[in-house]
C-alpha cells in the first residue's frame, strides 16, 4: 500500500490502529471526537483520556439497571441528549432538538434499538451497543402533515413488537419527550407512560471514572478556547471596532477548532448591557474600560457541558470600587457555597445554607444557586430559599455528581453585573474544583 495513502488515512499519523481515548484512527471514519489539536494538547498537559469504549458500557449498564429498578418493560427516549448518552451518537442535534426524528428504546434486558433519520443509519455502527438501526420515529408536523396520528401509530407499533418480544407482559415505559400524538398512540397500544425524564436526570446525575476523565478534557479545551477569546479581546477592544459578536465567535471557532460541539447560550454583554443579565451578545461595539460577562454554556469535546462564567475588566483604567466590591463580594459567594459540596449533604441544606447575598443584590440575583452538569446542564437544581419549591429536589449529594456553583452579582438599576460560575466534581470525601481558569485581577482589586 503506498505508504503516503496510508498516512492521509488516519486521523494522527503519529499514531496505530486507535488514538489514545480508544477510537479507531481513520480519517475517514464517521465517528466524531477531538480533534489532532485537542489531543495535542491533552499530552502535553498530562491529562489522561477516556477509554470511550469502557464510558459507553458504563452509560449503558446504569440506564438498564435505572429502567429494572423503577419496575419497567423500557425506557423510550426522544431528548437528543439522552439518546447522546445512551448511544454516544449524535445527529443534527440541534435541529433535532426541534424537529424530534430520533429515538431510542432500552428494554429491560439491555436490548437496544434506535430509530435514526432514514437515510442515517450507519451514524451509530461503531456502538455494538445499539443492536438495531431503524427509521420511522418522525410525527412532528413538518415532517407528518395532517397525519401525525398515522405516522405515531406506526412507530408505536414497532415499539409493541419489541417490548413484547424483551419485556414480555410489561407495559410500563418510561418516556421522556413525545408528541401529542406519540402519547395516544402509547397509551391506546396498553402501554402505562411513566415519567422517564426523572429516570434519564437520575441516571445522568453520577459521572463514571471515564466521563469524569472526559469532563477534564473537555474544561481543558474550554479553557484554551476562553484564554483564546480573552487574548481577542483584550487586544481588539483598544482598537474601537470590536463588537460583541466578534468576540463570542472566537469561543465558537476555538471549541470547533478541538472537536467541540455547540454552544447552547449566547450570553456575553458589555459595559451596561451587562445588566440585566439575560441579554444576548449583538452587535454592540466594546469600549475600553468597561466590563465584559460570559456564561459559556458550552457542549465541548465528547459532548461534554463545561458551563463556567468570568467577567473581565477591559481597558488601561481602574475598575470602580463599586465593580472591585461586586466582583470579591461574588467570588466569596460561590467559594463559601462550593464548601457545602459533599457526599450526604442534603439538597435542602445546600438551599438554605452558605453565603447570602447583600440586599443590593438579591432583586436581580441568578435563577438558581447551584446545578447540575453533564452532557449539558442537568438535574439537580439547588435553588435560593425564596425561590425554592418544596418537595421538588428532595435528595442528597453523592459521589460522581458535578455541579456549576453560580453568581450573578448585579445592583438593580446598575449599569453593570459581575457573573461567575466554577465546575465541580463531588468526590468520595468532598469536592475538586475542575475549574481552573483565573479572575481577573484588576476586578479583584489586585492589580
Amino acid at each position: 500500500m503506498d505508504t503516503h495513502y496510508a498516512h492521509r488515512r488516519k486521523i494522527d499519523p503519529t499514531k496505530g490502529a486507535h488514538l489514545p481515548d480508544g477510537s479507531p484512527n481513520d480519517n475517514d471514519r464517521v465517528e466524531i471526537g477531538p480533534t489532532q489539536l485537542a489531543f495535542r494538547e491533552w499530552e502535553a498537559a498530562g491529562l489522561t483520556l477516556p477509554n470511550l469504549e469502557r464510558m459507553r458500557e458504563f452509560r449503558w449498564k446504569r440506564m438498564t439497571q435505572a429502567i429494572v429498578d423503577r419496575g419497567w418493560g423500557g425506557l423510550l427516549m426522544l431528548d437528543p441528549l439522552n439518546i447522546r448518552y445512551a448511544t454516544d451518537s449524535t445527529n443534527m442535534q440541534l435541529w433535532n432538538t426541534h424537529n424530534p426524528f430520533r429515538a431510542v428504546l432500552i428494554c429491560a434486558d439491555g436490548y437496544m434499538v434506535i430509530w435514526d433519520y432514514k437515510s442515517s443509519p450507519f451514524l451509530t455502527e461503531f456502538n455494538p451497543l445499539v443492536r438495531e438501526r431503524r427509521s420511522g420515529a418522525s410525527m412532528f408536523y413538518f415532517s407528518a402533515g395532517d397525519k401525525g396520528d398515522a405516522a405515531a401509530k406506526g412507530f408505536v407499533a414497532e415499539v409493541d413488537e419489541l417490548m413484547r418480544a424483551h419485556a414480555g407482559t410489561n407495559r410500563r415505559l418510561g418516556v421522556d419527550k413525545i408528541l401529542v400524538h406519540g402519547l395516544r398512540a402509547l397509551e391506546a397500544s396498553g402501554f402505562t407512560v411513566e415519567e422517564g425524564e426523572e429516570c434519564t436526570e437520575k441516571t445522568r446525575a453520577i459521572k463514571g471514572p471515564d466521563e469524569v476523565l472526559a469532563m477534564r478534557c473537555a474544561n481543558d479545551a474550554c479553557n484554551k478556547s476562553v484564554a483564546a477569546m480573552e487574548l481577542a479581546c483584550r487586544e481588539g477592544v483598544p482598537g474601537g471596532n470590536m463588537s460583541e459578536d466578534d468576540v463570542w465567535a472566537v469561543l465558537h471557532a476555538e471549541n470547533i477548532r478541538r472537536g467541540g460541539e455547540w454552544i447552547e447560550t449566547r450570553l456575553l454583554t458589555s459595559g451596561p448591557r451587562t445588566n440585566p443579565w439575560f441579554q444576548e451578545c449583538g452587535p454592540r461595539i466594546i469600549q475600553p474600560n468597561e466590563i465584559v460577562a460570559f456564561d459559556t454554556d458550552l457542549v465541548g469535546s465528547y459532548g461534554i457541558c463545561i458551563d463556567i462564567s468570568r467577567t473581565w475588566w477591559v481597558g488601561e483604567a481602574k475598575p470602580t470600587n463599586a465593580m472591585i466590591y461586586a466582583m470579591r463580594h461574588g467570588h466569596e459567594h460561590i467559594m463559601t457555597n462550593m464548601e457545602m459540596l459533599k457526599p450526604g449533604v442534603s439538597f435542602r441544606e445546600l438551599v438554605e445554607g452558605g453565603h447570602r447575598l447583600d440586599d443590593q443584590f438579591q432583586m436581580q440575583k441568578y435563577g438558581c444557586k447551584m446545578h447540575g452538569v453533564g452532557l449539558c446542564d442537568e438535574w439537580p437544581l439547588i435553588a435560593y430559599p425564596d425561590q425554592a419549591v418544596e418537595g421538588a429536589f428532595d435528595y442528597v449529594v453523592e459521589p460522581g455528581m458535578v455541579f456549576c456553583v453560580e453568581a450573578l452579582v448585579s445592583p438593580e438599576g446598575g449599569d453593570f453585573s459581575i457573573k461567575l460560575e466554577d465546575q465541580v466534581l463531588i468526590t468520595e470525601t468532598g469536592h475538586e474544583n475542575l475549574t481552573t481558569y483565573p479572575f481577573d485581577e484588576r476586578l479583584m482589586g489586585l492589580a
